[in-house]
């Protein structure tokens, strides 16, 4: 099994990477530099933590604008679960798939789990706020969905100051 990394601090460069999007797309995590970026990792596509957290953000979306925030949602999941549960739920944000976890144990987020007392490994849902100059800004590092689109947007007002 995977060994824990260490989480990513704030203050430090975030770990780039390149990965395929719900669209089927390329996207490398330096291209977006200028803009802040909400890195979001959550464990499955259409689970109902996962789609309470997505819907969220969906929501305040429309407020992200004013600066010129980018989303990015994180998981396992491949591209076409991904395609199904953005249409679903109307996200107005990209979905990366991560589908051998490469970025969340970049992030330190790959983890082992305990249900039912059974141990495996997953996604810790977390969220990384990534300044402009590409640098961890503020980590939520044990995310509850509920109100975690506040406190993501209070986060983003502080950048822009």
């Amino acid at each position: 099994m995977t060994e824990r990394a260490t989480i990513v601090e704030e203050g430090e460069v975030a770990p780039d990477f390149t990965v395929e999007t719900d669209e089927g797309a390329t996207l490398r995590l330096s291209s977006l530099r200028g803009a802040p970026v909400v890195l979001y990792f959550y464990p499955k596509d259409d689970t109902p933590g996962c789609t309470i957290e997505a819907c969220e953000l969906r929501d305040a979306f429309p407020r992200f604008a004013h600066s010129r925030a980018v989303i990015l949602g994180v998981s396992p999941d491949d591209v076409a679960s991904h395609r199904k549960f953005k249409q679903k739920f109307d996200l107005p944000f990209t979905l990366l798939a991560d589908t051998d976890h490469a970025i969340a144990e970049r992030y330190g987020v790959w983890v082992e789990k305990s249900m039912y007392g059974r141990k495996y490994w997953g996604v810790q849902r977390a969220t990384f706020i990534i300044d402009p100059r590409g640098t961890v800004a503020k980590i939520f590092p044990k995310v509850k969905p509920e109100g975690h689109a506040a406190e993501v947007e209070a986060e983003i007002r502080k950048l822009r100051r």
